[in-house]
């Protein structure tokens, strides 16, 4: 309960600075399918982005999402896809395809952040699609077999062809991820093509971060080089890794050359003008990222040497006084670095009034140094004028703003890039939202159990026609069985009795392994999705049950295995019942709790408006009604939930009785007030809703623990069982010889 009532603080927290909401990606969650497992809070990897709330997964911090994915690769139900969200106003996205081509341009290809995207492993699975479809276009046009298999000596990348001769097959600018890997791909297809980067080094945006500094990549394949299988590297690791693969394959990279226009002749190839001429390819890939140049302040003394807009090694600055300009995660990373140096001083000079969209890990250092006094900021403040030995800083809105002058050495401007979007509109590139694709409609693809299921229902009709054509042997007692010439056929230790206990326990173990699939630790060793080892859990254990009934020739009797059958009988039942009680349960509460954050909107709403009247008697009801609302929502036991909800009614109608008599006396409107009092009524009605709904929340606990420990005396039982069977038990062994090719 401690728990959920701080994500609940939290997520209000994250609506309040903004961080709730994504820059792009999201996890878009199906609270239909979502069971509450917490699985996919695990496998990603930023902070506060997912949390638990009332049994399922909501979003808190959005803005910390950068698309990893692994939460939608991890959910066991398939309750979670990314999506970019609604894209309608967007004005800093470009019309592409789905297959990268822009629209309306055919032949120009974006790949990376240009996209959207910012994740390393995205941009490198966007850079290699660019140079397939490329491949693609040149097979088709010249009705060519598929490249990569062709073993003649032909032209190989960016030989064979010259500027001023034929145009590229393929130009390729940036050598970031995106362009790097597209490079590598085109050298793998053996296409004719050439790279540029406007920098002296090749890496792109991450030869630009700090030195040391973390770079996440999951685990990414390299065309000719192979798998990178961290998920975090070092900036300088990268970088090395990157070198050596382009200098293994010797990809022709043309280092410290700009793009500077984009056009195309009227052949249909592009002409790129670039600081060190014209280059002509029949196909472009623009790898550029979106930080383009970087966004100056506009004020005088911007151009003094001590003014820096990067910061690749902090340790290179001792003994300084510095003013770092931005609250984003680059000018957070820098200021803690330079705080952590000796005899810096350190301002952060940021115009809004808290930070907001920072990563967790980012946001704890920056309050710990601000904590320890290692580095002050000044929020809602702006830099007027730089000077030699000081800066003038505005602090403060409005009339109650001040000037102010610090003394200073260093200043480092973090205040974000301007975007190439001039040179890609001129090339042809839209960003009007009305040019994009529609976005593909998000399918209900079920909670993947729909296969699952289906081979249950099955095996359930063979099962129940195999019980219906010897329903003669089936329908006696067990004591008279002996006698039935079928006995030796369909006893437990007859050979299909034998041969369904031998599959049920293979399906057992099976349905096992499916917790160790779950593990973080030991999950690797097994492959598939687990979306795939949730499917099978359920089927085998379900169709084990099926089998384990035709053993026991469909009866219980007084025995340790007739008692197994007994314990696997209730363990299905409490996991079917649970596995449909944890799908629908969640969703109508987390409805509820949306329904009461309405509520509490339109008090608020209400209130305000009365509040512009002077009277303040809106305040004072909403504050009755939140008061009401934490009293009696978060309770340890369920006596004390019990207790709450009755002193809860008390508390309700007294505050009511209260109210009103304070609205009257303050000439409320009967009409208004009368309102008002209903709305916090209703909300303090759903409050007992989902208070109510905890106590679900906690059967529902005590019936997962009831269905694991009688899943482990099960196989207990079972093995005891099988044990004692092996042992004393009349078993045919003819089936078991024919298995091993010989008699016993």
């Amino acid at each position: 309960m401690r728990e959920y009532a701080h994500n609940i603080h939290e997520r209000a927290d994250a609506k309040e600075r903004g961080s709730h909401k994504a820059r792009l990606q999201h996890p878009d969650i199906d609270l239909a399918k979502c069971i509450g497992c917490g699985t996919c809070i695990k496998a990603c990897p930023e902070d506060g982005v997912l949390s638990l709330l009332h049994g399922q997964a909501v979003i808190v911090h959005g803005a910390r999402c950068v698309g990893h994915g692994l939460c939608a690769t991890a959910c066991p139900t398939g309750a979670i896809a990314l999506t970019l969200g609604d894209l309608s106003d967007r004005r800093d996205l470009p019309a592409m395809a789905e297959d990268l081509e822009v629209v309306g341009v055919p032949g120009l290809f974006l790949a990376g952040e240009l996209g959207g995207f910012a994740l390393v492993r995205t941009a490198v699975t966007q850079g290699i699609a660019a140079a397939d479809v490329v491949v693609k276009k040149i097979q088709e046009s010249k009705n060519e077999p598929d490249r990569g298999n062709d073993t003649s000596d032909g032209p190989s990348s960016g030989q064979g062809a010259s500027d001023s001769d034929e145009p590229f097959e393929l130009l390729i600018v940036g050598s970031g991820p995106g362009g790097l890997a597209c490079s590598l791909r085109a050298k793998e297809r053996e296409l004719n093509f050439v790279t540029i980067e406007q920098e002296e080094k090749i890496g792109g945006t991450v030869a630009s971060y700090p030195r040391r500094k973390m770079v996440m990549t999951q685990p990414v394949v390299l065309p000719l080089h192979g798998k990178l299988p961290h998920l975090t590297y070092q900036k300088e690791d990268l970088i090395e890794i990157w070198e050596s693969a382009a200098s293994a394959n010797d990809l022709p990279i043309r280092t410290g050359v700009r793009l500077v226009d984009l056009k195309r002749d009227d052949h249909g190839v592009f002409l790129a003008d670039t600081s060190q001429g014209v280059i002509r390819a029949q196909n472009v890939c623009l790898a550029l990222g979106r930080r383009g140049t970087p966004r100056k302040l506009g004020v005088s003394g911007e151009d003094l040497p001590k003014v820096a807009y990067s910061l690749i090694d902090a340790e290179s600055y001792q003994g300084r006084r510095i003013l770092v300009v931005g609250g984003g995660d680059s000018a957070i990373e820098a200021a803690v670095g330079l705080s952590e140096q000796p005899g810096n001083e350190v301002t952060l000079s940021y115009r809004k009034k808290n930070f907001f969209r920072l990563k967790a890990k980012n946001e704890k250092r920056i309050q710990k140094s601000l904590h320890e006094g290692r580095l002050r900021a000044l929020f809602e403040s702006e830099v007027l004028a730089v000077q030699p030995d000081q800066v003038r800083l505005r602090v403060g809105r409005g009339d109650q703003s001040t000037e102010t002058v610090l003394p200073n050495d260093e200043i480092f401007v973090f205040a974000g890039g301007i975007p190439p979007f001039a040179l890609l509109e001129k090339a042809g590139v839209s960003f009007d939202p009305k040019d994009r694709p529609a976005p593909a409609e998000m399918v209900d693809k079920g909670a993947g159990l729909l296969a699952a299921l289906s081979m249950v229902m099955v095996g359930a009709a063979v099962m129940m026609g195999w019980a219906f054509w010897f329903r003669h042997y089936y329908g006696l007692d067990v004591a008279v069985r002996p006698s039935s010439s079928l006995h030796h056929l369909l006893r437990p230790v007859g050979p299909v009795g034998l041969l369904c206990a031998v599959l049920a326990c293979g399906l057992f173990i099976w349905n096992l392994a499916y917790l160790v699939r779950r593990s973080r630790r030991w999950g690797s060793w097994l492959p598939g999705t687990l979306q795939f080892w949730m499917g099978s859990h359920i089927f085998t254990g379900l169709f084990g049950f099926l089998c384990v009934l035709i053993h026991a020739g469909f009866s219980a009797r007084d025995t340790v295995g007739g008692h197994a059958l007994l314990a696997l009988t209730v363990v299905v039942i409490t996991g079917t019942i649970g596995r449909y009680l944890y799908a629908f349960v969640p969703r109508a509460a987390n409805g509820r709790e949306v329904d009461l954050e309405d509520l509490r909107v339109q008090l608020a709403s209400m209130s305000a408006e009365w509040d512009r009247d002077g009277r303040g008697f809106g305040m004072v009801v909403h504050k009755h009604v939140d008061d009401l609302i934490t009293a009696s929502r978060w309770r340890p036991s369920l006596p004390a939930r019990i207790w709450a909800i009755a002193i809860g009614q008390l508390r309700l109608r007294r505050s009511l009785m209260h109210l009103w008599s304070q609205g009257r006396k303050e000439d409320i409107p009967t009409d208004e007030l009368r309102h008002i009092l209903t709305l916090a009524k209703k909300a303090y009605r759903l409050t007992l809703l989902v208070t109510h709904y905890e106590e679900i929340r906690a059967m529902l606990s005590s019936w997962r623990y009831i269905h694991r420990w009688l899943a482990l005396l099960m196989v207990l039982l079972a093995v005891i069982h099988i044990v004692t069977a092996m042992r004393y038990a009349n078993i045919d062994w003819h089936i078991l010889a024919f298995w091993e090719g010989s008699k016993p």
